[in-house]
């Protein structure tokens, strides 16, 4: 039997059991990315070779802490400790990254992000501070704020290159490969892989205009926006799906925010770090290069996001480009009217939170405009209307 005999004869068994000849209506699912989703693929319109990561392996990045020397190999650090030799540090703190001088086995990365986003400009200052440094990445372009802010995939990547290419206007493009991506991996699963997989693409797109051939240093951490305070074990849950997500999508390192939110214990800190020890190390997930690639769904959305952010990115640059556009609160208005219309999604069921507006424990208490603020860019999680 032929594909397109399998094909058809699947076909006619769903409109069979659905009733109706209009399939397509019926089993296509919105989403607020504005991007087509098929309810089914046999095939991708452009198909394309492995996506590379920067890192071999994915890095497992847990908090310090003296007891996972031995065992840990990347640490997120806050604060200054003496003889740590050998592993890879990413570096949280300005404070902190003003006293650090790497040795040669030691690898750093800044994760300090160097846009002032309320008043629309780069510290300059800093900028050439972490450029003096021997980091393996110097500068942090942080866009895990707008996803927690409520901005859409495409825009959370349209924002990330623009960013980059305002780096780029005052600093030359060799700055391009000094450069790392904060970025925030959300609850849909598939679509999270998709972000990760389609910023290497328009990433890549433009190193190209500047001559290069650069990938992106992604470094993936767990959302905020979905977590509620009253709901930990879910929580727990959501953020493990993140991080396959990140490591599936190819993330150079991983980081798994508490599942507590607001309230980390050490063994809650433990239990988050421990997430990722098992799908590393029992799904073995971090070790692949590009290990969704060929899947017919997330080829495609890759691509249609891919378009989409890129889309985003040259209008931004059209209009004067992502500090002008902050400063005028087009930016802003921009990622305000999405989140808003998201948080309706949660408000009505269409987006699912169990324990929060599916089987909930609370009603509803704070509303859409207490929330949120078309002025600022501010993380606001879901569950924060019913705590």
């Amino acid at each position: 039997m032929s594909n397109t005999e399998t094909f058809s004869n699947w076909e006619n068994l769903v409109k069979k059991q659905l009733k109706t000849e209009d399939i397509y209506t019926i089993l296509k699912k919105e989403n607020l990315e504005g991007i087509d989703v098929k309810p089914f693929y046999d095939s991708v319109e452009k198909p394309m070779s492995n996506l590379p990561k920067v890192e071999e392996s994915t890095h497992l990045v847990a908090n310090y802490h003296e007891s996972l020397e031995d065992d840990v190999f990347a640490f997120l650090l806050n604060k200054n400790v003496e003889n740590l030799v050998g592993k890879t540090v990413f570096i949280n703190n300005k404070d902190l990254a003003e006293h650090i001088s790497p040795q040669d086995e030691d690898q750093y990365f800044s994760l300090i992000d160097v846009f002032d986003e309320k008043n629309a400009e780069i510290n300059d200052q800093l900028v050439k501070e972490l450029l003096a440094k021997d980091f393996k990445r110097n500068i942090c372009v942080d866009i895990s704020l707008h996803q927690n802010a409520g901005a859409a995939i495409y825009q959370q990547l349209g924002v990330a290159l623009a960013k980059t290419k305002e780096l780029i206007e005052v600093y030359g493009a060799e700055i391009i490969s000094k450069l790392i991506f904060r970025i925030a991996v959300g609850g849909n699963y598939f679509f999270e892989m998709a972000k990760i997989r389609a910023f290497k693409l328009v990433f890549n797109q433009l190193s190209k205009e500047y001559d290069l051939n650069e990938i992106p240093y992604v470094f993936a951490e767990t959302s905020l926006r979905n977590k509620a305070i009253y709901d930990n074990e879910n929580n727990l849950i959501r953020s493990t799906l993140e991080l396959a997500s990140a490591m599936i999508g190819g993330a150079d390192a991983v980081y798994s925010n508490n599942y507590l939110v607001e309230k980390s214990t050490d063994n809650s800190e433990e239990i988050s770090f421990k997430q990722q020890i098992v799908l590393a190390y029992e799904s073995i997930i971090n070790v692949f290069e590009d290990a969704s690639n060929g899947s017919y769904y997330i080829e495609d959305i890759t691509n249609k996001i891919a378009d989409k952010s890129w889309r985003l990115f040259v209008e931004i640059e059209e209009n004067g480009g992502y500090l002008e556009l902050l400063k005028q609160g087009i930016i802003q208005k921009k990622i305000y009217d999405q989140a808003i219309e998201e948080q309706k999604w949660v408000q009505e069921g269409k987006i699912k939170l169990i324990g929060v507006n599916l089987y909930p424990k609370l009603e509803v208490k704070k509303s859409i405009e207490e929330l949120y603020n078309p002025n600022e860019i501010n993380a606001v999680r879901w569950a924060e209307m019913y705590e």
